[in-house]
């Protein structure tokens, strides 16, 4: 597989100090613990990210809670001019926020910049909430004798939620745009991995000039967060992360009265059929799989060829794999960046060599890959062959620049094998058949289902589905979902005597 030189490793510039925002302002957190921010291609320190305590985030939960009763009062059309402005702010700042996300993350700057985008989308769909509450309503007269009924959406109170590394900039706009434009207030604990594209964001917050209170951030990490979980005073909470946390925010929160909404791990599959076009797919695939170094949750790590296609796929798929460019995101040659701890390296490692120790067969082995230049956390892109339903790889996320391949004889033997895993997160399918994409669609248990789209990402008008052990809770993030979860419907029946 090729290197590439780095070209510009110190573009760009980061904030000059971590710290929390609460009640409009910037101020330290109380704790005196902290936690180096590396830039995992190079292994440079970017700055310490403060551990926030108990103390702090109660500070943000009262800052927020006396902020409420003003901020549900204004007006919907008023609410929303705050995320006009806010469009505007986030696109000003958007090659700021991809330099430092490359810089904290490692991804490269062209998916940086796409992920930043997709996070502004989101700001431009909650910009349409009093439309979308207008059109849940719901006035009936006349349901008894000179009597009405009809439904009033109303926001809680203060909502939290807490983000993972792989998508910094983008997750955290899933939920804030919806909070505040619906009334709530807001409290955003960021990974402690990645902290500083979301201080660049509330850099933009803060120039929007949201009314003190309604918009907040702490830093920290499990004590923030179990401190968050626990608070009386908070109404809700929404997390992405891994299954078995994303299954403890869920009890946790929920044993505290709270709503939750809780985005898990995942196992994709995608499925190559006799019909699919390989000259057209196969960079979708690539980029599928090892998009993101493979650190996200809709990379489809596991590729079943049906029979006929089989030999073919992989030969394809083999010399795309050779052909990735490992290095610096900032790199703007760069295919496939760093992964983000040497401790994720270490599991990605020990992933493969289980999997060889099942049978699965190494075609590109990236696990010895060392960048010429650069003292960063790599795994070159690896290619797998062999994989079966019953291996540890095949029913487990890798989160890591694997591609796995699996052979089997038919649609319906592949459908088995995408439904052996507990997730439900996302699937794929490459085909040129309609009846095979309705098959597929209809017999796989996944929340996304792409039909020659590898990455089957929602836009921010849909939900962002997720099943089985992919989600714990009843309401997604994006579009009407989250309306739904951040407003309560309060019935209300009149009769008036005069």
């Amino acid at each position: 597989m090729a290197s590439k030189q780095e070209q510009s490793i110190d573009a760009g510039s980061l904030p000059d100090a971590i710290r929390n925002y609460v009640g409009g302002e910037w101020i330290e957190s109380r704790g005196d613990e902290s936690h180096s921010v590396v830039n995992p291609a190079t292994n440079d320190e970017l700055g310490q990210v403060p551990f926030s305590t108990a103390e702090d985030v109660d500070l943000a939960v009262q800052t927020a809670v006396e902020a409420f009763d003003n901020w549900r009062r204004t007006p919907p059309v008023d609410r929303v001019q705050y995320l006009f402005d806010l469009k505007y702010e986030l696109e000003g700042r958007q090659e700021d926020i991809a330099q430092a996300l490359t810089r904290e993350h490692g991804k490269t700057l062209a998916e940086a910049r796409g992920e930043i985008r997709r996070g502004i989308e989101n700001v431009e769909v909650a910009a349409g909430i009093p439309n979308m509450l207008r059109e849940q309503s719901g006035l009936v007269e006349d349901v008894a004798r000179d009597m009405d009924e009809y439904a009033v959406r109303q926001p809680l109170g203060v909502f939290g939620a807490i983000t993972p590394f792989n998508f910094p900039a983008m997750i955290p706009l899933w939920f804030l745009p919806y909070a505040v434009a619906t009334g709530n207030t807001f409290i955003l604990k960021p990974s402690e991995k990645v902290p500083l594209s979301s201080q660049i964001i509330y850099e933009a917050i803060d120039a929007v000039d949201f009314p003190d209170g309604v918009v907040n951030l702490v830093n920290g990490s499990a004590e923030t967060v179990n401190a968050l979980l626990e608070h009386p005073d908070v109404e809700g909470i929404s997390f992405v992360g891994s299954s078995h946390v994303a299954k403890y925010v869920y009890e946790t929160a929920s044993q505290h009265g709270k709503r939750v909404q809780a985005q898990g791990g995942a196992k994709n599959y995608a499925v190559v059929t006799e019909s699919a076009e390989l000259e057209s797919i196969i960079p979708n695939i690539v980029g599928s799989v090892y998009g993101n170094a493979g650190q996200r949750c809709l990379a489809n790590d596991v590729i079943i060829g049906v029979e006929g296609v089989y030999d073919n796929l992989k030969a394809e798929l083999v010399e795309a794999t050779e052909d990735l460019a490992v290095g610096s995101g900032l790199d703007e040659m760069t295919d496939v960046g760093p992964v983000i701890t040497p401790d994720s390296r270490e599991r990605i490692l020990d992933v493969i060599d289980e999997a060889v120790d099942e049978g699965a067969e190494v075609v590109v082995d990236g696990r010895d890959y060392e960048h010429p230049e650069l003292d960063g956390i790599f795994v070159g892109p690896t290619l797998l062959e062999g994989v079966t339903s019953d291996m540890d790889i095949a029913q487990n996320e890798i989160f890591g620049p694997v591609l796995c391949l699996a052979k089997v004889t038919d649609l319906d033997e592949a459908i088995e094998m995408v439904n052996s895993t507990r997730y439900g997160n996302a699937s794929s399918i490459y085909t040129e058949h309609g009846s095979e994409a309705r098959k597929y669609r209809y017999e796989v248990d996944a929340g996304n289902i792409g039909v020659n789209v590898g990455v089957c990402a929602p836009m921010g008008f849909f939900h962002f589905g997720g099943r089985k052990e992919s989600f714990f809770g009843d309401l997604h993030a994006q579009g009407e979902d989250a309306v739904n979860f951040y407003t309560d419907k309060t019935i209300q029946i009149e009769r008036w005597y005069s």
